[in-house]
């Protein structure tokens, strides 16, 4: 066989292998990698055989066990009393039965005891309404200075009136046209209302929504003695935050805050997001502390609070988690009003009516609920989202105004809403959520707040006129939004600032016209409310749970 030919690069590197093999015989590297070998494994052979010789080494047998410690109820050993005393002895005593946990979540009612969640005394909130009521029972009561007569107006105003009635529960709301009824209305009815009316050239054409406006010679309709408003600008100005006018009254972010409708107790209800409501008492005794007063009545954000002038002794709350309770102070519990599957969101009454509950429920339903008969008598759907207000104007306590997520603010009529067809009178379009939705004083203005950053201003006859004032409305997560809210008249709106003030929007001029600072303010107020009898106490709420109230120096 011949040979084959190799290549040039075959050939050197048969030559370079020759002349490695020879370098290293020369240097007898083969004969040292061999002893390097056999080195190594007679050291494994050593290693394992010292291994084995460690391994069979025991313990000798005389050495003590380690003890693990186990406790008795580890081990499933009843507890050894024999080193306690006598008292502590289970075979001499038997053991008190435990107190159940409190939960909001639980059904039905309990008592303020269990609910309340301060650090304080738990009795001295029960203590300061009941010093307020026997006041009022020494002296004029309640429901006579303030010249409310409840559910009595309504019937007086039923018996004048004349007509049938297509009653949803609540008041025996009238199904006759709005302008019929309320030229029907005399002025005596008025009178009782707290209120004079004055009408002046009713509109009696179809196109007509709404009756024309009315004056009032109190628009609040308590007896307010509006002395020093004629200048606003200057009263607004006199208004101060003093050091000891503010108070954490609730854990977390404020959602509602409220105050008492009285001159004899200042006292200031906060709703909190984690379900607390709290109490601050401005004036307290001295043995009730810094009047703060918390309570635990719900387990989710608390989303309106009622008051009624006639009844402070009976709270209404309610709360994301659908539930609806009523704080009764005389019988020290709270009782369950309403439960549903749906979150409400809002809750209002109508004003010098305590016979029913108007609340946001689910996406966009109204629920009527009347507390006589114990329950629901009517149950609409007004807007596509949730309702985050529910506001009745103070001089026809049938029209109210809604407030939406969905972008829109609608005003509506009781007494035109029947079983099928419910239409608003007026509709007032955002480009985004809008937050709230609130009368004037007097009743001729609307004033809605949203997140597309503006303050309408509704007004006129039938509420055509509206303007659109810019306001930074971008609160974050942190924060509850901003509400804007009137003041005492319809001079100016209040509405919160993120650089930690008050901003003051004047209707006629559309614009912010001033802010109130003040070194002790330390957070943004989100969430305002004007004092209903004091003129120049206004309360400001913020994110962390603290309530500023600003007073006037006149």
């Amino acid at each position: 066989m011949a040979t084959e030919k190799l290549t040039e690069y075959e050939r050197q590197r048969l030559e370079n292998i020759k002349r490695n093999d020879q370098m290293m015989a020369a240097l007898k590297l083969h004969s040292k990698a061999s002893q390097l070998a056999a080195s190594s494994k007679r050291q494994k052979i050593e290693n394992q055989t010292k291994t084995s010789a460690f391994k069979s080494y025991k313990k000798p047998k005389d050495e003590a066990p380690v003890v693990i410690r186990r406790s008795l109820r580890a081990r499933g050993m009843p507890p050894d009393s024999k080193g306690l005393m006598d008292d502590f002895d289970d075979a001499a005593h038997t053991a008190p039965e435990s107190k159940s946990k409190f939960s909001p979540r639980n059904m039905g009612s309990f008592s303020l005891g269990d609910a309340y969640d301060g650090a304080g005394s738990r009795d001295a909130f029960v203590r300061a309404m009941r010093r307020f009521s026997k006041k009022a029972e020494m002296g004029v009561s309640v429901k006579e200075e303030s010249g409310v007569k409840g559910c009595e107006d309504e019937i007086l105003r039923n018996s004048v009136a004349g007509l049938s009635a297509h009653s949803v529960g609540c008041g025996d709301i009238k199904n006759e046209d709005s302008l019929e009824f309320a030229g029907s209305l005399t002025p005596q009815v008025g009178d009782s209302l707290g209120c004079r009316l004055e009408r002046e050239g009713t509109k009696t054409e179809e196109s007509s929504e709404f009756i024309s406006t009315v004056k009032m010679e109190d628009s609040l309709g308590y007896g307010i003695k509006r002395e020093g408003l004629d200048d606003s600008s200057e009263f607004i100005s006199s208004l101060t935050l003093e050091e000891e006018n503010v108070a954490r009254v609730v854990p977390g972010r404020v959602m509602v805050v409220k105050f008492f409708p009285s001159t004899e107790l200042r006292m200031v209800a906060v709703g909190s997001k984690y379900g607390n409501v709290g109490f601050w008492n401005m004036d307290p005794e001295k043995d009730e502390g810094d009047g703060v007063y918390l309570y635990r009545p719900h387990s989710a954000p608390i989303g309106g609070i009622s008051i009624q002038p006639f009844n402070i002794g009976k709270i209404f709350t309610c709360c994301y988690a659908g539930f609806v309770r009523m704080m009764d102070v005389e019988k020290e519990r709270f009782d369950l009003v309403h439960a549903s599957d749906d979150a409400i969101f809002s809750l209002s009454q109508r004003p010098h009516d305590g016979s029913c509950l108007y609340f946001g429920e689910g996406r966009g339903g109204l629920n009527i609920w009347d507390l006589r008969v114990g329950k629901s008598t009517a149950l609409w759907a007004l807007h596509e989202d949730r309702i985050n207000t529910i506001d009745f104007k103070p001089q026809d306590c049938f029209v109210f105004a809604t407030s939406s997520t969905d972008g829109t603010a609608c005003i509506w009529d009781l007494r035109r809403m029947g079983a099928e067809n419910v239409k608003s009178l007026k509709v007032i379009q955002h480009e985004r959520a809008v937050h709230s939705a609130y009368f004037s004083p007097s009743g001729s203005s609307l004033a809605t707040t949203s997140f597309d950053d503006t303050v309408c201003i509704a007004s006129g006859d039938n509420f055509e006129k509206t303007s659109h004032v810019f306001h930074n409305n971008q609160t974050g997560r942190w924060i509850s939004s901003f509400r804007a809210i009137w003041g005492w008249d319809d001079s100016y709106i209040f509405i919160g600032n993120t650089k930690r003030a008050v901003d003051v929007i004047s209707p006629t001029q559309s614009k912010v016209v001033m802010s109130l600072q003040s070194p002790c303010m330390s957070a943004i107020p989100c969430r305002f409310d004007a004092h209903p009898l004091e003129v120049g106490v206004l309360a400001g709420a913020t994110g962390g749970g603290q309530v500023y109230t600003w007073t006037s120096r006149r």
